[in-house]
């Protein structure tokens, strides 16, 4: 990688890393999304605002991927789309994770689970809403377009001759990934507290076992789901926040190849990451698949084994028919004689 004034010229290998994660973020988006449309008896509120998120996952792992593919130099038409689409997607992905904690905490926490519920029609305006505001308005006053890789990676995002892009940086992501820095780990904690206490008050009242028994393990596992969930996110994220900082202070280090290709794989894999937290590590859903799995090879071996196994038969009828023409013939001849 080469930096030439304030553009940042990406190698061919940091590209490839970066369409890799943002090929497996769109398989891990669409597992979800299929996963949620085949098992009706899956679809909880909670899944549901998931499945929200993996949309907005998809279209920035797509909309990443052509901007990496195509390498934009200027500001195209179709660097503005996919500077505007991955904008909208990525904003509304900040919305849709604090949208998830929160009703998370309402549900768990406050244990109203009509409140949560009635909020999700709040979560949706102001989700989808307030990012579609703020690109429209960004793309109408022309601030969207080719940024030369200054704090993304081969995407275009706000044009890096606007005079007032740190602004728009603001507006467009940043002011609201560091929202969500700040409002995740408190809300997750708060949760884990409360899901403690309700464990430590439950426990007085029951008989200490020496197994463990089945719930607790269920429990284990969502505890440590509450516990990576902010951590996930912020270590995917805060590379990003790294080169926007180092942005700010005018620092060479933005344009490091190491830090580079973690900001393209930090942003490009939430999709993914939420794929192996709430699919492969979630047991119903996985064992589900695993059956899925198992019943399609064992479909697609047994119509191997039919179409091996109809030739042999057919020869096998064949052979018959011509052993038992054979015999009659045989006969015939013993009669005359």
């Amino acid at each position: 990688m080469m930096a030439s004034g304030n553009q940042t010229e990406l190698y061919l290998s940091e590209q490839v890393v970066v369409l890799c994660t943002c090929a497996l973020s769109f398989l891990g988006s669409s597992l979800i999304i299929l996963t949620h449309i085949i098992w009706t008896d899956l679809r909880t509120t909670p899944r549901r605002l998931l499945v929200f998120l993996s949309v907005t996952d998809w279209l920035s792992a797509v909309s990443y991927a052509f901007g990496v593919w195509s390498v934009f130099r200027t500001d195209s038409p179709e660097c503005v789309a996919q500077g505007a689409i991955s904008t909208f997607a990525n904003t509304s992905s900040f919305f849709w994770t604090v949208s998830i904690a929160v009703y998370l905490y309402v549900f768990i926490v406050r244990s109203s689970q009509r409140v949560a519920d009635s909020l999700v029609l709040l979560f949706h305006l102001v989700s989808w809403g307030v990012p579609l505001i703020i690109t429209v308005t960004a793309v109408c006053l022309n601030k969207i377009g080719y940024d030369a890789s200054e704090v993304s990676v081969g995407w275009c995002w706000v044009r890096i001759h606007a005079p007032d892009r740190v602004l728009w940086m603001l507006l467009t992501g940043k002011i609201w990934e560091f929202l969500a820095y700040l409002t995740l780990p408190v809300l997750y904690i708060l949760i884990k507290r409360h899901i403690h206490k309700a464990h430590m008050a439950l426990s007085e009242y029951r008989p200490i076992l020496a197994n463990r028994p089945p719930s607790q393990s269920f429990s284990s596992m969502a505890d440590v789901k509450l516990t990576l969930i902010p951590i996930i996110f912020i270590v995917l994220r805060i590379w990003s926040t790294v080169r926007f900082i180092l942005l700010l202070a005018d620092s060479p280090v933005r344009q490091n190849p190491v830090l580079v290709t973690l900001h393209g794989i930090g942003n490009t894999s939430q999709g993914a990451a939420n794929c192996v937290m709430f699919v492969l590590f979630t047991q119903p859903i996985r064992s589900r698949l695993c059956t899925a799995l198992c019943c399609c090879c064992s479909k697609c071996r047994a119509e191997a084994q039919r179409s091996d196994g109809t030739p042999q038969r057919h020869q096998a009828r064949q052979d018959s028919s011509t052993q038992r023409e054979e015999e009659e013939d045989t006969s015939r001849v013993q009669t005359d004689r």
